[in-house]
Protein backbone atom coordinates (compact mmCIF):
# COMPACT_ATOMS: atom_id res chain seq x y z
CA UNK A 1 0.00 0.00 0.00
CA UNK A 2 2.62 2.76 1.00
CA UNK A 3 4.21 1.34 -2.79
CA UNK A 4 0.83 1.96 -3.98
CA UNK A 5 0.27 5.42 -2.72
CA UNK A 6 2.83 7.60 -4.34
CA UNK A 7 1.66 6.40 -7.64
CA UNK A 8 -2.10 7.18 -7.47
CA UNK A 9 -1.11 10.71 -5.61
CA UNK A 10 0.87 10.89 -9.34
CA UNK A 11 -1.70 10.18 -11.31
CA UNK A 12 -4.20 12.41 -9.93
CA UNK A 13 -1.65 15.21 -10.12
CA UNK A 14 -1.12 14.05 -13.72
CA UNK A 15 -4.99 14.05 -14.15
CA UNK A 16 -5.25 17.82 -13.27
CA UNK A 17 -2.58 18.82 -15.29
CA UNK A 18 -4.23 16.99 -18.15
CA UNK A 19 -7.31 18.74 -17.63
CA UNK A 20 -8.61 21.27 -19.93
CA UNK A 21 -7.85 25.21 -19.05
CA UNK A 22 -10.79 27.48 -18.67
CA UNK A 23 -11.41 30.77 -19.14
CA UNK A 24 -11.85 31.85 -14.88
CA UNK A 25 -8.42 30.06 -14.37
CA UNK A 26 -7.13 32.15 -17.53
CA UNK A 27 -8.27 35.22 -16.00
CA UNK A 28 -6.81 34.24 -12.45
CA UNK A 29 -3.65 33.83 -13.95
CA UNK A 30 -3.49 36.90 -16.21
CA UNK A 31 -4.53 39.35 -12.89
CA UNK A 32 -0.80 37.60 -11.00
CA UNK A 33 1.22 38.05 -14.27
CA UNK A 34 0.08 40.58 -17.15
CA UNK A 35 2.19 43.49 -16.83
CA UNK A 36 -0.37 45.76 -18.29
CA UNK A 37 -2.83 45.42 -15.24
CA UNK A 38 0.45 45.38 -12.57
CA UNK A 39 1.16 48.54 -13.95
CA UNK A 40 -2.05 49.85 -13.48
CA UNK A 41 -2.31 48.54 -9.94
CA UNK A 42 0.69 49.76 -9.11
CA UNK A 43 -0.64 53.49 -10.54
CA UNK A 44 -3.79 52.96 -8.35
CA UNK A 45 -1.75 52.43 -5.41
CA UNK A 46 0.82 55.51 -6.06
CA UNK A 47 -2.35 58.18 -6.65
CA UNK A 48 -3.91 56.96 -3.66
CA UNK A 49 -1.38 58.37 -1.88
CA UNK A 50 -2.67 61.79 -2.91
CA UNK A 51 -4.93 61.97 -0.21
CA UNK A 52 -2.99 61.65 3.05
CA UNK A 53 -0.40 64.36 1.01
CA UNK A 54 -3.34 66.77 0.41
CA UNK A 55 -4.52 66.72 3.93
CA UNK A 56 -1.00 66.67 5.12
CA UNK A 57 -1.93 71.18 4.04
CA UNK A 58 -4.49 71.41 6.44
CA UNK A 59 -2.57 70.10 9.49
CA UNK A 60 0.09 71.38 11.64
CA UNK A 61 4.35 71.14 11.23
CA UNK A 62 6.38 70.65 13.62
CA UNK A 63 10.17 71.11 13.17
CA UNK A 64 13.09 70.60 16.13
CA UNK A 65 16.21 72.51 15.06
CA UNK A 66 19.37 72.71 17.27
CA UNK A 67 22.75 74.27 17.13
CA UNK A 68 26.33 73.96 19.05
CA UNK A 69 29.05 76.61 18.07
CA UNK A 70 32.41 77.14 19.51
CA UNK A 71 33.43 80.76 19.75
CA UNK A 72 37.30 81.79 19.62
CA UNK A 73 36.80 85.67 20.20
CA UNK A 74 40.04 87.89 19.76
CA UNK A 75 39.24 91.81 20.69
CA UNK A 76 41.64 94.65 20.50
CA UNK A 77 40.77 98.03 22.15
CA UNK A 78 42.55 101.42 20.63
CA UNK A 79 43.32 104.17 22.96
CA UNK A 80 42.63 107.87 21.95
CA UNK A 81 45.36 109.33 19.69
CA UNK A 82 45.86 113.13 21.28
CA UNK A 83 47.62 110.94 23.96
CA UNK A 84 51.08 110.88 24.49
CA UNK A 85 52.56 107.64 22.33
CA UNK A 86 54.00 106.00 25.44
CA UNK A 87 50.82 106.71 27.27
CA UNK A 88 49.05 105.55 23.92
CA UNK A 89 51.39 102.09 23.90
CA UNK A 90 50.72 101.59 27.40
CA UNK A 91 46.73 101.77 26.99
CA UNK A 92 46.85 99.22 24.39
CA UNK A 93 44.95 96.20 25.09
CA UNK A 94 43.73 93.06 23.31
CA UNK A 95 41.71 90.11 24.77
CA UNK A 96 40.99 86.70 23.99
CA UNK A 97 37.92 84.48 24.43
CA UNK A 98 36.83 81.45 24.19
CA UNK A 99 33.97 79.62 24.56
CA UNK A 100 30.96 77.34 23.63
CA UNK A 101 27.36 78.33 23.24
CA UNK A 102 24.39 75.65 22.00
CA UNK A 103 20.57 76.11 21.84
CA UNK A 104 17.39 74.13 20.38
CA UNK A 105 13.95 75.27 18.81
CA UNK A 106 10.61 73.48 18.65
CA UNK A 107 8.49 75.38 15.98
CA UNK A 108 4.49 74.77 15.08
CA UNK A 109 2.88 76.41 12.23
CA UNK A 110 -0.87 75.53 12.46
CA UNK A 111 -2.48 76.57 9.17
CA UNK A 112 -5.52 78.63 9.88
CA UNK A 113 -6.64 80.10 6.35
CA UNK A 114 -5.34 78.65 3.39
CA UNK A 115 -7.50 78.54 0.75
CA UNK A 116 -5.31 77.05 -1.90
CA UNK A 117 -4.22 74.37 0.94
CA UNK A 118 -8.11 73.72 1.08
CA UNK A 119 -8.90 73.34 -2.34
CA UNK A 120 -5.56 71.01 -2.58
CA UNK A 121 -6.81 68.58 -0.21
CA UNK A 122 -10.55 68.60 -2.06
CA UNK A 123 -8.73 67.78 -5.50
CA UNK A 124 -6.68 64.93 -3.49
CA UNK A 125 -10.30 63.28 -2.59
CA UNK A 126 -11.15 64.20 -6.30
CA UNK A 127 -7.58 61.92 -7.63
CA UNK A 128 -8.53 59.04 -5.47
CA UNK A 129 -11.86 58.70 -6.73
CA UNK A 130 -10.75 59.09 -10.31
CA UNK A 131 -7.65 56.75 -9.42
CA UNK A 132 -10.15 53.91 -8.14
CA UNK A 133 -12.58 54.31 -11.84
CA UNK A 134 -8.82 54.19 -13.25
CA UNK A 135 -8.00 50.86 -11.87
CA UNK A 136 -11.62 49.36 -12.63
CA UNK A 137 -11.04 50.41 -16.20
CA UNK A 138 -7.59 48.32 -16.40
CA UNK A 139 -9.44 45.84 -14.57
CA UNK A 140 -12.16 45.93 -17.43
CA UNK A 141 -9.91 46.28 -19.95
CA UNK A 142 -7.80 42.76 -18.59
CA UNK A 143 -11.39 40.92 -18.44
CA UNK A 144 -11.80 41.74 -22.70
CA UNK A 145 -8.51 41.16 -23.25
CA UNK A 146 -8.60 37.81 -21.84
CA UNK A 147 -11.63 36.93 -23.35
CA UNK A 148 -10.34 38.40 -26.65
CA UNK A 149 -7.05 35.76 -26.17
CA UNK A 150 -9.33 32.84 -25.07
CA UNK A 151 -11.75 32.93 -27.75
CA UNK A 152 -9.04 34.01 -30.32
CA UNK A 153 -7.45 30.63 -29.55
CA UNK A 154 -10.43 28.51 -30.03
CA UNK A 155 -11.40 30.28 -32.94
CA UNK A 156 -8.03 29.02 -34.42
CA UNK A 157 -8.92 25.57 -33.28
CA UNK A 158 -11.97 25.80 -34.84
CA UNK A 159 -10.58 26.65 -38.29
CA UNK A 160 -7.79 24.13 -37.94
CA UNK A 161 -10.38 21.43 -37.12
CA UNK A 162 -12.28 23.00 -40.06
CA UNK A 163 -9.32 22.51 -42.09
CA UNK A 164 -8.70 19.25 -40.99
CA UNK A 165 -11.97 17.76 -41.43
CA UNK A 166 -12.45 18.95 -45.12
CA UNK A 167 -9.10 17.59 -45.95
CA UNK A 168 -10.06 14.33 -44.60
CA UNK A 169 -13.46 14.63 -46.27
CA UNK A 170 -11.71 15.60 -49.78
CA UNK A 171 -9.62 12.84 -49.56
CA UNK A 172 -12.08 10.20 -49.30
CA UNK A 173 -13.29 11.95 -52.49
CA UNK A 174 -10.53 12.13 -54.45
CA UNK A 175 -10.00 8.37 -53.66
CA UNK A 176 -13.51 7.80 -54.69
CA UNK A 177 -12.74 9.98 -57.86
CA UNK A 178 -10.26 8.04 -58.63
CA UNK A 179 -11.60 4.16 -57.96
CA UNK A 180 -14.52 5.54 -60.60
CA UNK A 181 -11.81 6.98 -63.36
CA UNK A 182 -10.01 3.48 -62.87
CA UNK A 183 -13.57 1.35 -63.65
CA UNK A 184 -14.32 3.70 -65.97
CA UNK A 185 -17.71 5.39 -64.30
CA UNK A 186 -15.86 9.49 -64.64
CA UNK A 187 -13.83 11.08 -65.76
CA UNK A 188 -10.50 12.20 -64.77
CA UNK A 189 -11.95 15.92 -64.68
CA UNK A 190 -13.55 14.60 -60.92
CA UNK A 191 -10.09 13.35 -60.19
CA UNK A 192 -8.49 16.61 -60.82
CA UNK A 193 -10.98 18.79 -59.30
CA UNK A 194 -10.77 16.56 -55.97
CA UNK A 195 -7.09 17.28 -56.15
CA UNK A 196 -7.22 20.66 -56.59
CA UNK A 197 -9.64 20.82 -53.80
CA UNK A 198 -7.67 18.52 -51.25
CA UNK A 199 -4.01 20.88 -51.97
CA UNK A 200 -6.11 24.31 -51.51
CA UNK A 201 -7.11 22.50 -48.01
CA UNK A 202 -3.83 21.35 -47.86
CA UNK A 203 -2.53 25.14 -47.55
CA UNK A 204 -5.72 26.36 -45.68
CA UNK A 205 -4.67 23.65 -42.79
CA UNK A 206 -0.83 24.83 -42.98
CA UNK A 207 -2.09 28.64 -42.35
CA UNK A 208 -4.42 27.32 -39.46
CA UNK A 209 -1.68 25.70 -38.00
CA UNK A 210 0.68 28.52 -37.67
CA UNK A 211 -2.47 30.97 -36.78
CA UNK A 212 -2.82 28.81 -33.56
CA UNK A 213 0.61 29.17 -32.53
CA UNK A 214 0.41 32.58 -32.70
CA UNK A 215 -3.09 32.60 -30.80
CA UNK A 216 -1.41 30.55 -28.22
CA UNK A 217 1.91 32.73 -27.78
CA UNK A 218 -0.42 35.77 -27.31
CA UNK A 219 -2.10 34.38 -24.85
CA UNK A 220 0.76 33.20 -23.27
CA UNK A 221 2.03 37.09 -23.54
CA UNK A 222 -0.99 37.51 -21.05
CA UNK A 223 -0.78 34.61 -18.45
CA UNK A 224 2.87 33.40 -18.41
CA UNK A 225 2.49 30.09 -19.36
CA UNK A 226 1.08 27.85 -22.12
CA UNK A 227 -2.59 26.67 -22.39
CA UNK A 228 -2.45 24.14 -25.14
CA UNK A 229 -5.99 22.47 -23.77
CA UNK A 230 -8.70 24.96 -23.51
CA UNK A 231 -12.33 24.52 -22.48
CA UNK A 232 -14.52 25.05 -26.13
CA UNK A 233 -18.42 26.68 -25.82
CA UNK A 234 -20.26 23.76 -25.54
CA UNK A 235 -22.75 22.73 -28.19
CA UNK A 236 -25.85 24.88 -28.50
CA UNK A 237 -24.92 27.30 -25.89
CA UNK A 238 -28.08 29.12 -25.70
CA UNK A 239 -27.13 33.20 -25.37
CA UNK A 240 -29.46 35.25 -24.35
CA UNK A 241 -30.32 38.91 -24.72
CA UNK A 242 -29.63 41.68 -23.18
CA UNK A 243 -31.04 42.94 -20.75
CA UNK A 244 -32.72 45.08 -20.16
CA UNK A 245 -33.85 44.39 -23.71
CA UNK A 246 -33.87 48.79 -24.53
CA UNK A 247 -31.11 50.14 -26.22
CA UNK A 248 -32.21 53.45 -25.23
CA UNK A 249 -31.69 52.30 -21.72
CA UNK A 250 -28.38 50.85 -21.87
CA UNK A 251 -27.13 54.36 -23.60
CA UNK A 252 -28.59 56.00 -20.83
CA UNK A 253 -26.42 54.00 -18.15
CA UNK A 254 -23.53 54.48 -20.48
CA UNK A 255 -23.27 58.05 -20.36
CA UNK A 256 -23.83 58.07 -16.56
CA UNK A 257 -21.71 54.86 -15.49
CA UNK A 258 -19.53 54.73 -18.29
CA UNK A 259 -15.57 54.26 -16.36
CA UNK A 260 -14.35 56.70 -18.56
CA UNK A 261 -17.36 59.52 -18.12
CA UNK A 262 -16.43 58.96 -14.37
CA UNK A 263 -12.72 59.88 -15.08
CA UNK A 264 -13.84 62.64 -17.00
CA UNK A 265 -15.77 63.96 -13.84
CA UNK A 266 -13.62 63.48 -12.05
CA UNK A 267 -11.14 65.72 -13.98
CA UNK A 268 -13.70 68.28 -14.38
CA UNK A 269 -14.35 68.37 -10.82
CA UNK A 270 -10.03 68.71 -10.42
CA UNK A 271 -10.44 71.46 -12.94
CA UNK A 272 -12.84 73.62 -10.82
CA UNK A 273 -11.06 73.54 -7.49
CA UNK A 274 -7.74 74.53 -9.49
CA UNK A 275 -9.80 77.52 -10.90
CA UNK A 276 -10.14 78.33 -6.62
CA UNK A 277 -6.53 77.28 -5.86
CA UNK A 278 -5.01 79.65 -8.19
CA UNK A 279 -7.69 82.13 -7.10
CA UNK A 280 -6.64 82.05 -4.16
CA UNK A 281 -3.02 83.60 -4.41
CA UNK A 282 -5.28 86.83 -4.00
CA UNK A 283 -6.29 86.12 -0.65
CA UNK A 284 -4.47 86.77 2.91
CA UNK A 285 -3.33 83.56 4.91
CA UNK A 286 -3.41 83.41 8.37
CA UNK A 287 -1.52 80.80 10.52
CA UNK A 288 -1.21 80.09 14.15
CA UNK A 289 2.67 79.88 15.10
CA UNK A 290 4.45 78.84 18.10
CA UNK A 291 7.86 77.50 19.36
CA UNK A 292 9.55 77.10 22.33
CA UNK A 293 13.37 76.91 23.23
CA UNK A 294 16.39 77.06 25.12
CA UNK A 295 19.83 78.76 24.46
CA UNK A 296 22.92 78.56 26.86
CA UNK A 297 26.42 80.29 26.15
CA UNK A 298 29.36 79.12 28.30
CA UNK A 299 31.90 81.17 30.85
CA UNK A 300 33.46 84.14 28.73
CA UNK A 301 36.91 84.52 29.97
CA UNK A 302 37.20 87.98 29.39
CA UNK A 303 33.62 88.91 31.13
CA UNK A 304 34.12 86.18 34.29
CA UNK A 305 31.92 88.42 36.26
CA UNK A 306 29.01 87.88 34.31
CA UNK A 307 29.71 83.82 33.83
CA UNK A 308 27.50 82.01 31.49
CA UNK A 309 23.95 82.64 30.53
CA UNK A 310 20.88 80.16 30.09
CA UNK A 311 17.93 81.35 28.53
CA UNK A 312 14.66 79.81 27.75
CA UNK A 313 11.65 80.88 25.42
CA UNK A 314 8.25 80.41 24.46
CA UNK A 315 6.30 82.29 21.61
CA UNK A 316 2.68 82.17 20.91
CA UNK A 317 1.36 84.35 18.07
CA UNK A 318 -1.31 84.62 14.60
CA UNK A 319 0.90 85.77 11.35
CA UNK A 320 -0.82 87.16 8.63
CA UNK A 321 0.33 87.56 5.17
CA UNK A 322 -1.51 89.88 2.64
CA UNK A 323 -0.32 89.64 -1.45
CA UNK A 324 -0.11 92.56 -3.40
CA UNK A 325 1.39 91.93 -6.21
CA UNK A 326 3.14 89.22 -7.96
CA UNK A 327 3.84 90.77 -11.51
CA UNK A 328 1.00 89.45 -12.36
CA UNK A 329 1.81 85.61 -11.87
CA UNK A 330 -1.40 84.64 -9.97
CA UNK A 331 -3.75 85.96 -12.60
CA UNK A 332 -1.88 84.63 -15.69
CA UNK A 333 -2.37 81.09 -13.64
CA UNK A 334 -6.31 81.70 -12.89
CA UNK A 335 -6.36 82.39 -16.72
CA UNK A 336 -4.21 79.01 -17.41
CA UNK A 337 -7.19 77.12 -14.38
CA UNK A 338 -9.96 78.63 -16.60
CA UNK A 339 -8.91 77.30 -20.22
CA UNK A 340 -8.61 74.01 -19.00
CA UNK A 341 -11.95 73.68 -17.65
CA UNK A 342 -12.81 74.04 -20.85
CA UNK A 343 -10.86 71.63 -22.47
CA UNK A 344 -12.07 69.23 -19.23
CA UNK A 345 -15.66 69.77 -20.28
CA UNK A 346 -15.11 69.31 -23.83
CA UNK A 347 -13.17 65.93 -22.57
CA UNK A 348 -15.89 65.02 -21.07
CA UNK A 349 -18.35 65.76 -23.37
CA UNK A 350 -16.92 63.98 -26.25
CA UNK A 351 -15.88 60.74 -23.65
CA UNK A 352 -19.97 60.73 -23.14
CA UNK A 353 -20.55 60.75 -26.50
CA UNK A 354 -18.27 58.00 -27.01
CA UNK A 355 -19.84 55.75 -24.51
CA UNK A 356 -22.92 56.11 -25.82
CA UNK A 357 -21.86 55.17 -28.89
CA UNK A 358 -20.15 52.00 -27.96
CA UNK A 359 -23.25 50.90 -25.93
CA UNK A 360 -25.53 51.57 -28.92
CA UNK A 361 -22.69 49.41 -31.25
CA UNK A 362 -22.55 46.87 -28.72
CA UNK A 363 -25.93 46.36 -28.33
CA UNK A 364 -26.50 46.14 -32.05
CA UNK A 365 -23.53 43.69 -31.97
CA UNK A 366 -25.92 41.37 -29.45
CA UNK A 367 -29.22 41.60 -31.02
CA UNK A 368 -27.53 41.10 -34.73
CA UNK A 369 -25.22 38.60 -33.38
CA UNK A 370 -28.20 36.60 -31.74
CA UNK A 371 -29.86 36.81 -34.91
CA UNK A 372 -27.07 35.56 -37.12
CA UNK A 373 -26.81 32.68 -34.82
CA UNK A 374 -30.23 31.28 -35.08
CA UNK A 375 -29.65 32.05 -38.25
CA UNK A 376 -26.67 29.73 -39.03
CA UNK A 377 -28.10 27.06 -36.90
CA UNK A 378 -30.68 26.50 -39.15
CA UNK A 379 -28.21 26.88 -42.17
CA UNK A 380 -26.02 24.09 -40.04
CA UNK A 381 -28.96 21.70 -40.39
CA UNK A 382 -29.63 22.69 -44.18
CA UNK A 383 -26.29 22.03 -45.33
CA UNK A 384 -25.88 18.54 -43.20
CA UNK A 385 -28.39 17.39 -45.51
CA UNK A 386 -27.39 19.36 -48.82
CA UNK A 387 -24.03 17.12 -48.07
CA UNK A 388 -25.65 13.78 -46.75
CA UNK A 389 -28.11 14.70 -50.45
CA UNK A 390 -24.95 15.07 -52.96
CA UNK A 391 -23.31 12.39 -51.27
CA UNK A 392 -26.25 9.87 -51.94
CA UNK A 393 -26.74 11.50 -55.46
CA UNK A 394 -22.62 10.85 -56.20
CA UNK A 395 -23.00 7.42 -56.04
CA UNK A 396 -26.35 7.00 -57.61
CA UNK A 397 -25.07 9.00 -59.98
CA UNK A 398 -26.96 12.00 -60.15
CA UNK A 399 -24.48 14.48 -58.98
CA UNK A 400 -20.95 14.80 -60.41
CA UNK A 401 -18.11 15.45 -57.76
CA UNK A 402 -17.87 19.10 -57.55
CA UNK A 403 -21.44 19.07 -56.06
CA UNK A 404 -20.25 16.92 -53.24
CA UNK A 405 -16.93 18.91 -52.89
CA UNK A 406 -19.47 22.46 -52.74
CA UNK A 407 -21.63 20.93 -50.22
CA UNK A 408 -18.31 19.65 -47.72
CA UNK A 409 -17.26 22.92 -48.24
CA UNK A 410 -20.60 24.81 -47.60
CA UNK A 411 -21.21 22.59 -44.42
CA UNK A 412 -17.78 23.43 -42.55
CA UNK A 413 -17.42 26.60 -43.58
CA UNK A 414 -21.29 26.81 -41.95
CA UNK A 415 -19.72 25.21 -38.79
CA UNK A 416 -17.09 27.99 -38.52
CA UNK A 417 -19.22 30.35 -39.03
CA UNK A 418 -21.37 29.32 -36.24
CA UNK A 419 -18.60 29.09 -33.91
CA UNK A 420 -17.88 32.41 -34.27
CA UNK A 421 -21.21 33.99 -34.15
CA UNK A 422 -21.87 32.89 -31.03
CA UNK A 423 -18.09 34.33 -29.56
CA UNK A 424 -18.72 37.59 -31.35
CA UNK A 425 -21.77 37.81 -29.75
CA UNK A 426 -20.71 36.96 -26.01
CA UNK A 427 -18.00 39.67 -26.81
CA UNK A 428 -20.52 42.07 -27.39
CA UNK A 429 -22.06 41.40 -24.00
CA UNK A 430 -19.43 41.92 -22.14
CA UNK A 431 -18.58 45.14 -24.62
CA UNK A 432 -21.92 46.16 -23.28
CA UNK A 433 -21.32 46.01 -20.08
CA UNK A 434 -18.41 47.48 -19.97
CA UNK A 435 -19.73 50.57 -21.90
CA UNK A 436 -22.08 50.82 -18.81
CA UNK A 437 -19.19 50.41 -16.38
CA UNK A 438 -21.07 47.03 -15.11
CA UNK A 439 -18.17 44.53 -16.79
CA UNK A 440 -17.12 41.91 -13.37
CA UNK A 441 -15.40 39.05 -12.83
CA UNK A 442 -19.35 37.58 -12.30
CA UNK A 443 -19.51 38.21 -15.82
CA UNK A 444 -16.37 36.11 -16.72
CA UNK A 445 -17.72 33.52 -14.20
CA UNK A 446 -20.64 33.23 -16.45
CA UNK A 447 -19.14 33.30 -19.51
CA UNK A 448 -16.80 30.42 -18.20
CA UNK A 449 -20.23 28.40 -17.17
CA UNK A 450 -20.95 28.01 -20.94
CA UNK A 451 -17.93 25.77 -21.55
CA UNK A 452 -17.05 22.38 -21.52
CA UNK A 453 -14.30 20.29 -22.15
Amino acid sequence: MKKLLPLLMAAAFAAGEAGATDLLGVYHDAVVYDAQFSAARASRDADLEKLPQGESRLLPTVGLSANTQKNDITTGLRMDPSMTPLAAIAGKQQSTAKYNSNGWSLNLSQPLFRWQNWMTYQQSELAVVQAEAQYKLAKQDLVLRVVKAYFDVLLSQESLITAQSQKTAIAEQLAAAKRNFEVGTTTITDTHEAQARFDLTTAQEIAAESDLQIKHHALRTLIGKDADTLKKLKEGVAISAPQPNDISKWVESAEKENLGVQIGQASLEIANREIEKQGAGHYPTLDLVASHGRSSSGLNPSLPALGGSDTTSTVIGLQLNIPIYAGGFVSSKEREAVALREKALADLENIRRNAALGARQSYLGVSSGLAQVKALEQALVSSQSALDSNKLGYEVGVRVNMDVLNAQQQFYSTRRDLAKARIDTLTAQLNLKAATGALTEADVVMVNSLLTD
